[in-house]
């Protein structure tokens, strides 16, 4: 109960912005944890997606492939489908390639969606913390030009460390929300780059097939 109590009082003696801090807090890592899980399944999910579709694409049998892209949640089935309806109509490369970059930029929102909320909640926390210090040491200051003069040493430290809770309290909510925000984005640069690489894939297997029916032909 040590630690517990410790924790409450710090909290307690913080002043009124320990609870705007704490509310951005209690925001940041639903968000955090959120996209987490969000992305961890998006991986996932593309990785099995694939699986399914590359053997129809590298068979040539599109017709099997449009119809599990279109059956499919995924990104990479969203991508697929474009690219493969651009192909029906048009055997330009380029032309299938701007579909599925159309695809591509229609799933990269929904990666990214929320994770900047967390670099803008990190700079809240902190300033929060600043405008709450700054605030108990003019209340500080204050009481202390009206306290008798052999208390004002003691009252003025004792405010001066009351105060700068509010600021401990804000870096310590602002730096693992940096942290959080760092790591989800590295997590969705790696699904936007498999995303892209498996774009390139598909993009060759469907142009590989297209000059294969030209030869033929």
């Amino acid at each position: 109960m040590g630690s517990y109590d410790a924790i409450v009082k710090f909290f307690q003696e913080g002043g009124a912005f320990m609870y705007p801090i704490a509310i951005v807090l209690a925001i940041g890592l639903a968000i955090a944890i959120e996209r987490w899980l969000y992305l961890t399944a998006a991986k996932t999910s593309n990785r099995m997606s694939w699986k399914k579709l590359l053997p129809a694409l590298e068979s040539g049998n599109l017709r099997e492939a449009m119809n599990k892209a279109n059956s499919s949640r995924t990104g990479i089935g969203k991508i697929l489908s474009y690219g493969l309806a651009r192909a029906s109509t048009s055997r330009r490369s380029g032309d299938v390639e701007m579909a599925m970059e159309e695809g591509l930029m229609e799933v990269i929102p929904r990666l990214e969606k929320r994770t900047h909320y967390l670099a803008t909640f990190a700079n809240i926390a902190t300033l929060l913390g600043l405008l709450g210090t700054i605030i108990g040491l003019i209340r500080a200051f204050t009481a202390v030009s009206a306290a008798n003069p052999a208390e004002k040493a003691d009252l003025l430290s004792a405010s001066i460390s009351v105060a700068m809770n509010t600021t401990a309290f804000g870096l310590m909510v602002g730096i693992p929300l940096l942290l959080f925000h760092t790591v989800l984005q590295t997590k969705t640069t790696e699904v936007v780059d498999s995303l892209e690489m498996a774009s390139v894939r598909i993009l060759n297997l469907i142009t590989e097939r297209a000059r294969g029916h030209q030869a033929n032909d």
